[in-house]
């Protein structure tokens, strides 16, 4: 269908059950999970392992398709580790596998497909465990990762960097950059000294921007009252058993 047609108050319902399987469901698989978390389709996250947490408004968009995926890798004398900032999102099919340590600040966003591996998992010439094949990944503060970028062992990325979509990241990014290719390279300098508006401006409202001050919930609800307050029961009913082209 090309249009929603569920009714306010059937979406509200759809929403406060969502919610619920996060609290009930989902939490429990993380060592920490911060405030208020956002997840769609929370059923589809597939975490594994011990030692992740996340922080406040982790924003999760995973599906059947595209499954989120966050695991750690218990071994002899090792042990995985995910750490993830407040305020960040991560889009469909990100996977993330961690043997030692990988961390998000915050504010980050990781784009559809995404992949973050801090080992090789299989050394060059011993195939049979990884040894000696791994290294810290950090991403800093702000840092948006692009369509289908891989980053790799050992790579630092520095505050409100860019990875452009497609790239190979084999190597540490400096801050205030975009960087792009296989290997990726940096293509850009950022200004250093232009204000950044990042993610936590949607929540904080300590956090301004002019005169204007956002709350993200209050503005969510107006948005659905807006789009979906003439929608009838019966119109979904009908569009779901019998839609036509206008749907």
């Amino acid at each position: 269908m090309r249009k929603e047609h569920k009714p306010l108050f059937v979406l509200r319902l759809l929403a406060r059950c969502n919610q619920f399987y996060i609290e009930r469901f989902l939490r429990p698989q993380f060592d920490h999970l911060g405030a208020k978390p956002a997840v769609a389709k929370p059923g589809t996250v597939q975490v594994f392992g011990h030692n992740i947490q996340a922080g406040n408004f982790l924003h999760l968009i995973s599906s059947k398709q595209q499954p989120v995926r966050l695991t750690t890798w218990s071994g002899r004398n090792q042990q995985g580790r995910i750490r993830i900032g407040d305020y960040c999102l991560i889009a469909p099919g990100v996977v993330i596998n961690s043997a030692v340590s990988i961390t998000l600040g915050n504010n980050c966003m990781l784009a559809t497909d995404v992949m973050i591996a801090d080992s090789d998992w299989h050394g060059i010439y011993n195939r049979v465990r990884p040894y000696k094949c791994d290294g810290e990944v950090v991403l800093g503060n702000n840092v948006w990762v692009g369509l289908r970028s891989i980053i790799g062992k050992g790579v630092h990325i520095g505050d409100n960097s860019i990875i452009g979509a497609g790239s190979v990241v084999t190597k540490s990014i400096p801050a205030n950059c975009i960087a792009a290719g296989n290997p990726a390279k940096v293509v850009k300098q950022l200004d250093p000294n232009k204000r950044m508006v990042t993610r936590e401006y949607l929540f904080n409202p300590e956090v301004r921007l002019g005169k204007n001050i956002r709350d993200y919930d209050n503005n969510q609800q107006q948005l659905d009252e807006f789009m979906f307050a003439q929608n009838s029961f019966s119109g979904w009913l009908r569009a779901t058993l019998k839609p036509t082209k206008n749907d």
